[in-house]
């Protein structure tokens, strides 16, 4: 076999093949074009851990693993999405069928490789030839997006897409992702449009509807989504940014159906197993909840896309099953989290009451204790929605005298206050809550004291009391530490900002407020951790901190 080029000798290559005399073969084939180095793996959760610590130049990997529902697929869709993967990695698909759409679909969007067995070691060294050749032609474009020089990278994309250079269509699809990136999300619409145009596709239609999400236009996007489900049903990232829609509008049974099919598309998929399992799990869909977070489990519990949280999701639903030892082993494996990172606050949280929940059955009054040591962080800074979700996880599990006292209670009213500030935070609390009385009861009330508080302040402004209205809401909103209140004041004080003349210390107090009150956290926990969109593509290549 010749040379792939000049500098193949520097190169370092990971091939994952489950087949132990494959992938001797391919090892070889590998080495004899002149590869520098080149390690070899069996399994995909071996190769993820590869990929998560090492930098490869070149990867070659199986689609299927005989006996295995996971993916090469479904690996390398991670990868992209989750940026984990350089853009001058070269990723070269090998698969046992020639009916390979969705495999086209993904080397296609990642400019790489697809080879079907059986093939040759010539046909080997072309595709990864071919591939190194197409990362050289776009140096340009890929040395901006790897510097984080967002506008130069977009206008080097554009650019070749007007020229119907070389890859033309990838360099469209490229700038329209950077529009999104830039907070242009009309003018993404309008480019992705054109790619539709141009040549019809589900990843165009699917980054309109991501666009027209963007643009809070969800009724668009839900439509434009339908449309890419009808041309192709087993697009994954159609399903999940459905269901990312849903959740955002607090209709959770039918966010379920979605996430449940983007996880049973893409099996070996670590993130929408945790999805699907973590939204089971608010659901009260106990079996199905422990079924996929056991699976998550299994797909990589040392991936660093593996979220504790699932652990501790696990040890619930175990305890539920009185399933003592997997309680204990739960337990086990939070507590060596916990220890492996000493400065993580949530983590030392989970731990405990992983803790907790093993030490109810044997002293309850102790439990209590302890329960009432978690609920005493609420009004801290680091206390979020993941937090609350976790403390009413436990008080729902008590006996039924110990946990209706009204200490208890009163803990739950503060956290609802706190945390109600959307229709789908609310939903998610009572899940967590089992919806059992009377901590739902607490929930919903609570829910209506913050939608109350805002109607109150609406109809203030609208009998032309703008400056009482944001006051009201700021001094509700620091004394609930409720997001929602503290940025209908920041709102309400840049709309009257002409008739309010400390409009813009007014603004700088809610923001302050709402820094300290964990903004960011008030997510539907274990939904949406990540910060990726579904469908897209992966537009830098740094690797994110370990979490």
């Amino acid at each position: 076999m010749s040379l792939i080029d000049r500098d193949i000798h520097l190169a370092r290559a990971l091939l994952v093949e489950g087949n132990n005399m494959l992938r001797s073969v391919s090892s070889g084939q590998l080495r004899d074009a002149g590869i520098g180095q080149v390690v070899a793996v069996g399994r995909l959760r071996e190769a993820r851990m590869q990929l998560e610590q090492h930098r490869f130049d070149i990867v070659v990997c199986n689609r299927e693993f005989e006996g295995s529902t996971e993916s090469g697929q479904d690996l390398l869709d991670e990868l992209r999405r989750e940026r984990l993967l350089p853009h001058s990695t070269v990723f070269i698909m090998v698969t046992q069928h020639a009916v390979y759409h969705q495999v086209v679909e993904a080397a296609e969007a990642a400019l790489d490789g697809l080879l079907v067995r059986p093939y040759t070691a010539a046909a080997l060294c072309q595709r990864i030839q071919e591939a190194r050749h197409r990362k050289r032609e776009l140096a340009d474009v890929l040395k901006a997006l790897d510097a984080g020089q967002t506008e130069a990278a977009f206008a080097r994309a554009l650019k070749r897409f007007q020229d119907q250079a070389p890859y033309a269509l990838w360099c469209g699809r490229l700038a329209a992702e950077l529009l999104l990136d830039m907070q242009r999300p009309d003018d993404a619409r309008r480019l992705f449009e054109k790619l539709h145009e141009i040549k019809p596709a589900p990843w165009a239609l699917l980054g309109a509807g991501r666009a027209q999400a963007a643009c809070g236009d969800l009724s668009s996007a839900r439509r434009s989504l339908a449309q890419v489900l009808q041309l192709s049903p087993d697009c994954a990232d159609a399903h999940e940014l459905q269901g990312q829609l849903l959740v955002e509008q607090g209709d959770f049974e039918a966010a379920l159906v979605e996430y449940r099919a983007a996880a049973e598309i893409t099996p070996g998929c670590l993130l929408r197993t945790q999805h699907a399992g973590a939204l089971a799990f608010y659901q009260g869909q106990r079996a199905e909840a422990r079924r996929w977070l056991e699976q998550s489990l299994t797909l990589g519990v040392q991936s660093r896309l593996f979220d504790a949280l699932s652990l501790m999701l696990l040890a619930l639903l175990r305890h539920d099953d009185r399933d003592a030892p997997g309680v204990a082993a739960a337990r086990e494996q939070l507590r060596r989290y916990s220890e492996r990172h000493p400065e993580s606050q949530r983590l030392k949280r989970l731990a405990e009451a992983a803790a907790w929940l093993q030490a109810l059955p044997q002293d309850p009054a102790a439990a209590q204790a302890a329960w009432l040591g978690l609920a005493a962080e609420i009004d801290d800074d680091g206390f979020d929605m993941e937090g609350a979700n976790l403390l009413l996880s436990l008080w729902s599990r008590q006996p039924p005298a110990q946990r209706d006292t009204a200490e208890n209670l009163g803990v739950i009213e503060r956290l609802a206050l706190r945390f109600c500030v959307a229709k789908s935070t609310a939903e998610v609390l009572a899940g967590a809550a089992q919806r059992v009385e009377p901590g739902l009861g607490t929930i919903r009330r609570s829910q209506a004291e913050i939608s109350a508080l805002a109607e109150q302040a609406m109809s203030l402004s609208l009998r032309g009391d703008a400056a009482g209205a944001v006051l009201r809401l700021l001094q509700e909103g620091e004394r609930l530490r409720n997001a929602k209140l503290l940025e209908m004041a920041s709102a309400m004080a840049r709309r009257h900002a002409a008739a309010l003349p400390d409009a813009q210390a007014l603004v700088e107090r809610a923001t302050r407020c709402l820094q300290a009150s964990c903004r960011m956290a008030t997510h539907a926990a274990g939904l949406r951790r990540s910060g990726r969109s579904p469908g897209g593509l992966q537009l830098r290549s740094r690797l994110p901190a370990a979490a």
